[in-house]
């Protein structure tokens, strides 16, 4: 009887978990430079630089430190850090206080922090 459980658990240890879902989010670390094409599918947090083009089914979060010199489409969006280029956002943008955007934007809802 117990070894059986025993058997149970050690089986579902060794067997590794697969991340996707909604629950996951992609992360480009401070310190980190990234130049080309992302495509996700899921969320995506900024806090290093992005030179080029994502697009991302999820939401997309520049994070204070974070950059990106180009091109975003996304469902939705929080700015905190630097954006230079053309941002498309299909549903809600937040700009926070600190966030320094130039370039085209389009999005159907904005809302800007104090």
């Amino acid at each position: 009887m117990f070894k059986n459980k025993s058997k149970e658990s050690n089986s579902s240890a060794n067997t590794p978990s697969v991340a996707g879902g909604s629950g996951s989010t992609n992360s480009l670390v401070t310190g980190t430079s990234v130049e080309g094409t992302i495509i996700a599918s899921s969320d995506i947090r900024i806090d290093g630089s992005l030179k080029g083009i994502l697009d991302c089914k999820g939401r997309v979060i520049i994070g204070p430190e974070g950059s990106v010199d180009g091109e975003i489409t996304c469902e939705n969006a929080v700015i905190e850090g630097k954006f230079s280029g053309k941002l498309k956002v299909k549903d809600l943008l937040n700009v926070r206080e600190n966030a320094n955007i130039q370039g085209d934007v389009q999005t159907d809802k904005l809302l800007v922090q104090p």
